[in-house]
């Protein structure tokens, strides 16, 4: 289908269309209420194809944006505000805040596609903080709102915006589930000004009464994309329904596929559209590289990288895997702690804060950690199980080189995955260096700093601040049924 480009049209404010318009391509635009039916679309509107990549074209912008800035202090933000930014030694903005944060400090709404890294949290936060500053939410009834698709990805936003909210004095709450639902729900009624929430537990918390969403003004969707894998499009859509009509809506995604396509011309009025490291090739501060390896070895140089220097993320399939690899990694004198769905939040949230502090050295992890999880300095992020979606080997990647840091993702490849892994990197638009390797060698050193561990197995004990113990023996009460491997699908 040809598609034509939106050219030439006058700028329409929302009162003029009647409220939330639906971007046309090519002929007159219509609109049509925030949150009603989508307007039939005859003769200007067409179903835009899906390209080979794909992802959908970045909609245009039908009224400019305003010009990017290079300092903070060319903003119109609260003097609190800057204040905060410099006492958190925060004192360039990234290119996407840059871009964005005049557009969205007037009220325009934003889609902004970027990397995980890239300074999305503060794109949107700030602006968020600053339009919402100054106000006082009754019980039950918050004024901002960000959806995040998981637990850590909300927990990073809370701690990232936190010191930011307590400058101009909002009060923020975090809506998660694995926690106590009363406890939150406490929270609503003594009255917060801003949410972060994933969507299943808001959706449990107004269900129950406990949260109304009329009064929210501005809105934000977060990695937009993998709500939608996630199966959550039902869940944000009936939250954005209920959300003020006439609001103020950011949504920022890695990817711009067919759901989060529906969700931008849907929900958001005349974007800002802003795209940053659309594919993890545009970083240049991350190497990839490919090790191909055989069956047999693939434990032992798992492991190797595991003993190296320095902090290591490790991606498998299933929750069985990581469990079976943290528990050999451990009796192999390893500090490694496992992190997916299974746990429960505080132990998830433990887990994440050894990690972060050096106690635990090697994360191993289902995508569940893919996205949401900010490490300073981690630079070695390694597929043990390669990803088989494009999108999974970008978020996992993800973790590292963040910010403008370094980093390496090493992915391990049997003889019977080099088939796809090759259409993996072709289809997220990376150029790997590859190389066979086995365990002990240089070259397997030099790539990841790999040694050889020291076979004393190592228990992790609470709480956070204390340091490893080094055990004597096994680890085990008793007999245990044998493991299978760890490199395997369930």
């Amino acid at each position: 289908m040809n598609r034509t480009r939106m050219t030439g049209h006058s700028s329409r404010s929302r009162s003029q269309t009647g409220g939330r318009s639906f971007a046309p391509v090519g002929g007159s635009g219509g609109g049509g209420r925030f949150g009603s039916p989508a307007p039939r679309r005859p003769g200007g509107y067409e179903r835009r194809a899906v390209p080979a990549g794909g992802e959908f074209a970045l909609p245009e912008t039908v009224t400019p944006g305003l010009p990017a800035v290079g300092a903070f202090g060319d903003l119109d933000l609260p003097a609190e505000l800057l204040a905060a930014l410099g006492a958190q030694g925060v004192t360039v903005p990234f290119p996407i805040q840059g871009a964005t944060l005049p557009n969205t400090l007037a009220g325009r709404d934003v889609l902004g596609r970027g990397r995980t890294g890239s300074g999305k949290t503060l794109a949107f936060g700030l602006a968020l903080l600053a339009r919402t500053a100054g106000q006082r939410a009754e019980p039950r009834q918050p004024l901002a709102l960000v959806l995040v698709p998981t637990r850590e990805l909300a927990q990073q936003v809370t701690d990232a915006l936190t010191p930011y909210a307590r400058s101009v004095k909002l009060r923020l709450t975090t809506l998660v589930g694995g926690v106590p639902l009363g406890r939150q729900a406490g929270a609503l009624r003594a009255g917060v000004e801003v949410v972060v929430a994933t969507p299943g537990r808001l959706k449990d918390l107004l269900d129950r009464g406990d949260c109304r969403l009329d009064q929210v003004a501005v809105t934000v969707l977060d990695e937009a994309d993998q709500m939608a894998d996630m199966g959550f499009m039902p869940q944000v859509t009936a939250l954005l329904d209920r959300v003020r009509p006439g609001g103020q809506r950011m949504l920022f995604s890695a990817t711009l596929d067919r759901n989060v396509d529906l969700l931008v011309r849907r929900y958001l009025s005349d974007p800002v559209v802003h795209s940053v490291d659309p594919s993890a090739g545009a970083v240049t501060t991350m190497e990839h590289h490919v090790l191909h390896v055989h069956g047999y070895d693939k434990q032992q140089v798992t492991t190797e990288i595991a003993a190296r220097e320095g902090r290591v993320m490790m991606f498998l399939d299933t929750k069985h895997a990581v469990d079976a690899l943290t528990e050999h990694l451990l009796s192999s004198g390893v500090r490694a702690a496992a992190l997916h769905g299974g746990k429960s939040q505080p132990q998830r949230t433990r887990t994440l804060a050894q990690f972060k502090t050096g106690h635990v050295t090697v994360l191993v992890a289902t995508n569940v950690a893919a996205r949401g999880i900010h490490v300073d300095n981690l630079d070695l992020v390694v597929n043990v199980d390669p990803p088989t979606d494009p999108k999974d080997y970008l978020h996992r990647g993800g973790r590292t080189a963040r910010a403008g840091e370094s980093g390496s993702v090493v992915t391990l490849v049997t003889p019977s995955q080099r088939r796809g892994a090759v259409r993996l990197m072709a289809a997220a638009g990376i150029v790997p260096q590859a190389a066979q390797v086995r365990s002990g060698e240089e070259a397997l050193n030099r790539i990841t700093g790999s040694r050889i561990p020291s076979g004393v197995p190592v228990r992790i004990t609470a709480p956070a601040a204390r340091g490893p113990r080094a055990g004597g023996g096994s680890r085990d009460r008793g007999r245990r049924r044998p493991r299978p491997a760890f490199g395997t699908a369930a």
